[in-house]
């Protein structure tokens, strides 16, 4: 073989890695993301005194036997209630990417004896969940602090069982103000491989409700195509509806 031949083959292969690398990769959203744990909540008397979890879970129709992640646990408000909820035979997995958080509340579940929850340190761009595990995933005023949403959702499409399901609670303000557009929201689950399943407005969540399933497949994540029309990107042409394009 020739110095030139062995040179071109050696940038053809460089090519194909590149070519390969590309195709993994995820698109940025086109969206600010929120600071994450800057946004302040009421205390849980408060939020128990509107119902905010026990609507959640009615909606949700959780029930005692299932397994469910509580996906930016914080301090544990859903898990402790999730716990009850699913009961002995069922199992609930609280999830955070803030260390000390998860050390707070595993002293909280040691202290309340919460024998079927178990605690797991996620990452910002995977959440780091079990295969084929989850009857039930909450997202509660949480998903507007994820700065690689499409990464996220594609890695976490896998953690669901058959028939298994994604909770959303936010709120519809953009999404540097702790919050998101509801309509930008499907955008980002759909181009990911999510299925919208049911919307509510919920006051008594201070926000709104959304309910998701995964669809027969996922796209390679080369394939997925970003949305847009955020408004907090908009606010001085106004608000337009989510689109999605290829990023």
């Amino acid at each position: 073989m020739t110095r030139f031949a062995a040179i071109g083959l050696i940038a053809l292969a460089l090519g194909a890695c590149d070519a390969a690398e590309r195709s993994d990769r995820f698109p940025e959203p086109d969206r600010p993301v929120s600071e994450a744990g800057s946004n302040q909540f009421s205390t849980e008397d408060q939020r128990d005194s509107r119902g905010e979890a026990q609507t959640v879970m009615d909606l949700a129709q959780l029930e005692p036997g299932m397994t469910v992640a509580d996906i930016g646990a914080g301090n544990g408000y859903y898990t402790v209630r999730l716990a009850e909820r699913v009961g002995a035979q069922g199992r609930v997995l609280a999830q955070d990417i803030d260390r000390d958080a998860l050390s707070r509340l595993a002293r909280r579940i040691e202290r309340q004896r919460l024998e079927n929850v178990s605690i797991r340190l996620g990452e910002p761009a995977d959440p780091r969940l079990p295969a084929n595990s989850f009857d039930r995933i909450f997202m509660v005023h949480m998903y507007h602090e994820i700065a690689q949403p499409y990464e996220f959702l594609w890695r976490m499409w896998p953690s669901l069982r058959e028939g298994g399901q994604v909770v959303v609670v936010d709120i519809d303000r953009p999404t540097d103000q702790h919050g998101i557009d509801p309509l930008l929201l499907s955008c980002e689950f759909e181009a990911v491989g999510y299925e919208l399943v049911e919307f509510k407005d919920a006051p008594q969540l201070a926000g709104y409700y959304a309910q998701f399933k995964a669809a027969a497949t996922r796209p390679a994540p080369g394939e997925i195509e970003r949305c847009r029309g955020d408004r907090a990107a908009l606010r001085d042409g106004g608000p337009r509806p989510a689109t999605r394009e290829k990023a």
